[in-house]
């Protein structure tokens, strides 16, 4: 199954990948080894798009394929004053032509989803408690305070999964675990095993 997602850095920038790394503290690449998150949502509901192809090419999407413009779409509503309080993120199947969107439930919002997605995609709608604004505030909170934890653990990642929570990447989460969540909470963080990030070279 080929997935991707599709998020924003606690800064807002645009990525692809399961966990975001946080690049203007840390600079290079990283691995990540964590187990099914705890916080991982099921699908609450599914629908199945009936709208003709290319119908969505009258709002300003004008990707190629039904999932491209469906997802576009999905973008959108994300960034629409109506939305953003309940919109958490997205994942896409390419190979199924889908799309799992989490979302702080909301008929409104997927009554819009689903009447838009063009024919042929299949949209399975995740239940959240947390839209992504709060939970980048969140991130961007761990994140500045990281020098906090010097001789106690080593944070290597701070990033919003879709699935509606942190993760908070250490070299040791059995230590780092209790201490992050007491500081910051519990309900809305992963702690998990992150490799040291390998700084990028450069030749001139």
């Amino acid at each position: 199954m080929k997935k991707r997602v599709r998020g924003r850095t606690a800064t807002g920038v645009t990525v692809t990948g399961a966990v975001v790394l946080l690049g203007a503290l840390l600079q290079g690449s990283s691995a990540v080894a964590q187990a099914e998150p705890a916080h991982a949502a099921p699908v609450t509901a599914t629908c199945v798009g009936t709208r003709p192809p290319g119908s969505l090419a009258d709002r300003g999407a004008e990707d190629f394929t039904p999932l491209d413009r469906t997802l576009a779409h999905v973008d959108r509503m994300a960034e629409s004053a109506r939305y953003a309080a309940v919109y958490t993120g997205m994942s896409v199947d390419e190979e199924e032509r889908a799309t799992d969107v989490y979302r702080m439930p909301s008929a409104s919002f997927d009554a819009d989803l689903c009447g838009a997605a063009e024919k042929g995609v299949t949209v399975r709608l995740h239940d959240t408690d947390a839209n992504r604004t709060d939970l980048e505030a969140l991130a961007d909170r761990i994140a500045e305070d990281m020098n906090r934890w010097n001789g106690t653990f080593d944070l290597r990642e701070v990033g919003v999964d879709e699935a509606g929570f942190v993760f908070v990447g250490v070299d040791d989460p059995t230590t780092a675990a209790p201490l992050v969540k007491k500081a910051f909470g519990a309900r809305h963080i992963e702690v998990g095993y992150a490799e040291q990030a390998s700084l990028l070279s450069t030749t001139g």
